[in-house]
């Protein structure tokens, strides 16, 4: 029993080892087979893309052979444009010649043309009143404050007592004269006593010609404690007040403008003095507005600073109320007119031989021009010498060309 139950387990184990072995014979025999599929796809697509791409190359060479003369063609037009793009672009006008206003630039300060300081004329004293204010216009001789002259009017009355007294001594002396006149024939009054009675007569006249002339000093005096305009013009400052005790030297009261009238005085360099002509005109704009005042050059300073190699012109100005004394203001000064070409300043080159611009010829190449500049303006530069305003000027780009070098021009119209 025991050993027919140990081989019946070899058995056991024999065919359990041999049914493993099968089964993995099995699983290679399965596993080959699928791997011999892949490979077989693989095989099928790439001959499938070496048709596709054998079919192309026939078309492409035989559409090609027949329009091989034609891309040749195009490919020398092709070069020739990219040739023509390679060539710089810059913008080119013809200036012309035009009628240009010099213009001079400058700064400076507004003021009164002709200031009239007033002050205390007189002895002075207490001011009871004053009758102006700054920007009030007044005439000649008006009175602008007065002063209290209680002390002198009593005095002035007084004299003018002494004057009423003078004259009846005169009165008395020249009727006892008369009745001397009418004695001395009968021989009752001598030649002596008639002389004496005229001298008498004679004092009275001039002591009444005293206590006269005594009255008008003090009412002359009394006058000149108003404090009056010279001449008619404009209030610009006052400095005084009611109670406030004046004298000679409590220096100036009021400030007055002589008719109205300011001035610009224009602070320019020597040069540019050089170049202004009396009666000029010009523009005036103060500053924080922007509306402008037309003025005339009526006087140019006839010395120089010699610190600041400066001079001053002085423009005439009517009145306006925008026109404030000790303001700042910018001017320009128009000092005649020239014809020339007018380029704008991006045009001008500059090197150590000078300024010049550059000219197209008619293969539209650079050219080196010299010039000679004159006034510049907002609107450009005026060219003095070097072009005739016919040739075609390179107004940009200046700086990155070279003589003789081909360039493809943009004319540009400039605005006359």
């Amino acid at each position: 029993m025991a050993r027919s139950g140990r081989k019946a387990g070899v058995k056991g184990s024999r065919m359990n080892y041999e049914a493993r072995m099968f089964g993995r014979d099995e699983q290679l025999a399965i596993a080959g087979e699928g791997e011999v599929r892949s490979r077989r796809r693989w095989l099928i697509v790439i001959a499938a893309i070496a048709v596709v791409a054998a079919a192309i190359a026939w078309f492409v060479f035989a559409s090609g052979k027949g329009d091989g003369d034609k891309a040749a063609a195009a490919g020398k037009g092709a070069a020739t444009a990219g040739g023509d793009r390679q060539l710089p672009v810059v913008s080119v006008a013809v200036p012309g010649r035009q009628s240009i206003d010099r213009l001079i630039n400058g700064t400076g300060s507004l003021a009164a043309r002709r200031e009239m300081p007033v002050g205390v004329a007189g002895e002075g004293g207490e001011v009871t009143r004053v009758l102006v204010e700054p920007g009030d216009w007044v005439a000649a001789g008006q009175v602008l404050a007065t002063v209290d002259r209680s002390v002198q009017s009593q005095t002035a009355q007084s004299q003018a007592a002494n004057i009423r007294v003078a004259q009846a001594d005169l009165s008395l002396a020249q009727a006892e004269l008369d009745r001397a006149k009418q004695l001395v024939g009968r021989g009752f009054i001598s030649k002596a006593d008639l002389d004496r009675k005229t001298a008498t007569r004679d004092a009275a006249a001039a002591r009444v010609r005293v206590a006269q002339a005594q009255h008008s000093e003090t009412a002359a005096r009394n006058r000149r404690l108003d404090i009056r305009s010279p001449a008619a013009g404009l209030v610009l400052t006052r400095t005084v007040e009611p109670g406030q005790i004046v004298s000679a030297g409590s220096g100036t009261l009021f400030r007055v403008a002589q008719g109205g009238q300011f001035e610009m005085r224009v602070q320019l360099s020597e040069a540019d003095l050089q170049r202004i002509p009396v009666g000029a005109r010009v523009d005036v704009t103060p500053v924080g507005t922007a509306e402008k005042f037309a003025g005339q050059v009526w006087q140019v300073s006839p010395v120089i600073d010699p610190q600041t190699r400066q001079g001053i012109a002085r423009v005439a100005l009517s009145y306006n109320k925008s026109l404030r004394p000790g303001g700042f203001a910018s001017a320009n000064i128009h000092t005649g007119g020239e014809v020339a070409p007018l380029l704008p300043q991006s045009a001008i080159q500059s090197d150590p031989k000078g300024n010049f611009v550059y000219i197209l010829n008619a293969k539209d190449e650079t050219e080196r021009r010299p010039i000679t500049t004159g006034d510049v303006s907002d609107i450009g530069v005026a060219i003095t010498s070097g072009l005739s305003g016919a040739e075609r000027v390179v107004l940009t780009a200046g700086a990155f060309l070279n003589p003789g070098q081909k360039v493809k021009p943009n004319l540009i119209k400039q605005q006359r």
